[in-house]
């Protein structure tokens, strides 16, 4: 079966095949953008994908003019380095190029370039009303082209940013931030790096399941959960082994977009302990995500045990609880998850810290289970 071309307006207008990154010119003028900013980040901006969109920017009159400076966990910095390359440029607009990290950074700096000096980017954390201290007419339009299949950040109305002095990742909310068109072109991730492959999808993974096991009422987010769930197991396995399947690229970049649209239910305890691993350590944030799924799941088990039954009936995964989490396991062996935060670096010393930052975490708020100093602490050994 070949991809189908087709238009969606779920959450936002997103085009969806292969080959309408061609159309990335077109949107920018539909948006009002004459001068648009590329942001992506370092590694991307030197291949292939990313000179083709530049390309077809550049033949439609409308420059192309990037911005790569973006840390695998973006900060305050490469903000206020990619609003000054903003202003300087005199852009109108902002098209975020990449995973998931490009993404977030690319539209902080639409929402942030024009806003007063006095508004710091830490005043819009999504706390409260706190978007409305935003000037929403001053926030630029955005245009979003994943090249992951993971964060669903393109879908999104927040960015996660990690400020550089606490070493904490905060989220920041405007609905303005919800991208006017998002293209999703699943032939612009057949060149992930293997790593990259495996660790988006289990981000994907992981929001779809955070999203079904929260006890927040949102019933069209339960069944977006459920379908992504599906999605990831049959198709992230098939991608990882034969990189080039556009079938199951396309299947992938769906739940990614999926998870993203589904975790407006919650997210949970694998968010909560994987932001400030990621923050402090650096860590790959949807491989710490799987890394601690399966401890996670574990720990959640009194609350979940009759929805994760219900799911596996579904997934068509026998035994219940026990099977799911066996799929789980047998899904990170495939593709080469660290089997523990331990591998992945994290110190023992350091749980205390980490502790009091998952705690602070917005994401633990829709854990199943309450989380505590004491249980939180004990999932974190749990995960060592």
């Amino acid at each position: 079966m070949n991809v189908p071309n087709m238009n969606w307006s779920y959450p936002t207008a997103i085009k969806f095949g292969v080959g309408r990154v061609a159309e990335l010119a077109d949107h920018c003028r539909a948006v009002g953008m004459t001068k648009p900013l590329l942001v992506t980040d370092k590694a991307l901006v030197a291949l292939p994908i990313t000179a083709q969109a530049l390309d077809i920017l550049d033949a439609a009159g409308l420059g192309r003019a990037v911005f790569s400076q973006v840390d695998p966990n973006p900060n305050e910095t490469n903000l206020a380095d990619g609003i000054a390359l903003y202003k300087a440029g005199g852009h109108d607009g902002v098209v975020c190029f990449g995973g998931g990290s490009a993404l977030d950074l690319g539209k902080l700096i639409a929402l942030m370039a024009d806003q007063p000096a006095a508004l710091s980017i830490w005043d819009l954390e999504d706390i409260g009303d706190w978007w409305t201290r935003a000037d929403a007419s001053k926030i630029a339009p955005i245009i979003a082209v994943p090249t992951t299949a993971g964060t669903g950040s393109e879908v999104g109305r927040a960015g996660v940013l990690t400020n550089s002095v606490t070493h904490k990742k905060k989220i920041i909310f405007h609905p303005k931030l919800l991208p006017s068109v998002t293209i999703c072109d699943p032939a612009l991730t057949v060149g992930m790096p293997a790593f990259i492959t495996a660790g988006t999808g289990m981000d994907a993974l992981a929001h779809c399941l955070e999203a079904y096991c929260s006890p927040f009422y949102h019933p069209m987010s339960q069944g977006i959960a459920l379908e992504g769930m599906r999605l990831v197991f049959e198709n992230l396995p098939k991608v990882y082994a034969d990189p080039t399947d556009l079938q199951a690229r396309a299947h992938m970049m769906s739940a990614a977009a999926m998870g993203a649209v589904a975790f407006q239910k919650g997210l949970g305890a694998i968010h909560s302990l994987s932001h400030p691993v990621g923050a402090v350590y650096g860590t790959h944030h949807g491989t710490t995500n799987a890394c601690v799924m399966p401890m996670v799941l574990d720990y959640n088990r009194a609350a979940i045990e009759g929805l994760i039954d219900r799911a596996a009936a579904y997934l068509g995964i026998a035994g219940g609880f026990e099977g799911f989490r066996a799929a789980v396991m047998e899904l990170r062996a495939t593709l080469n998850i660290p089997a523990n935060l331990t591998a992945m670096g994290v110190k023992r010393d350091d749980l205390d810290m980490l502790t009091e930052m998952a705690l602070e975490d917005p994401s633990c708020g829709g854990n199943p289970i309450e989380m505590t100093a004491e249980n939180t602490r004990a999932l974190f050994e749990a995960c060592l």
